[in-house]
């Protein structure tokens, strides 16, 4: 398993090993004790899966706040995705920056995005499905984000305002400067 820094402190690109043979393949996706060795030293509580059938679906920038914070570990299952970070710890000093990486089926890639980073991610094919696992459970009260179309983040979606696919809820986040981030 090969655990990658990233541009930002604690955001980290794991490529597991696939061991594959005339009947598809093994990987161990997930080794506690390699993850450790690796600098994510978190428990996970809860997978989580999604489909998105559209391209250009996005869904993000979301986050919890404490007590609720969470850590995730994302993969893809089917399809590829934008996968995208931001940094919202206000003390930081990479504070509004982001990590955006493609993660598909086939590249077979894991992004690990620590508590105070928003999340979010792109389709890039249809029938996309993620898989992710969590540090904490979900608290709708303690759920928030940050609006994925902000220009003060520069991140560079590979689709347009007007054939984005969103949600209500994800249309109406606000922008980084408006953001009362729990995250000193």
């Amino acid at each position: 398993m090969l655990i990658e820094t990233t541009a930002l402190d604690g955001v980290k690109l794991i490529t597991p090993k696939k061991f594959e043979d005339s009947l598809g393949f093994f990987s161990e996706t997930f080794n506690r004790e390699n993850f450790f060795k690796g600098g994510i030293a978190v428990e996970f509580v809860q997978d989580n899966q999604s489909r998105s059938a559209s391209v250009g679906t996005i869904r993000g920038l979301h986050f919890q706040s404490p007590p609720f914070a969470q850590d995730k570990l994302i993969r893809v299952l089917k399809g590829r995705i934008l996968d995208v970070a931001v940094d919202i710890r206000r003390s930081s000093p990479t504070f509004g920056q982001h990590v955006a990486v493609e993660l598909s089926a086939e590249n077979f890639r894991q992004l690990f995005v620590p508590v105070g980073f928003a999340h979010g991610f792109c389709t890039l094919e249809p029938d996309t499905e993620i898989l992710y696992k969590v540090t904490n459970y979900y608290s709708a009260q303690h759920d928030h984000g940050l609006a994925w179309n902000d220009p003060d983040l520069g991140i560079a979606w590979p689709v347009t305002a007007e054939s984005v696919v969103l949600s209500e809820k994800d249309g109406k986040l606000p922008r980084l400067a408006d953001l009362a981030t729990p995250f000193g």
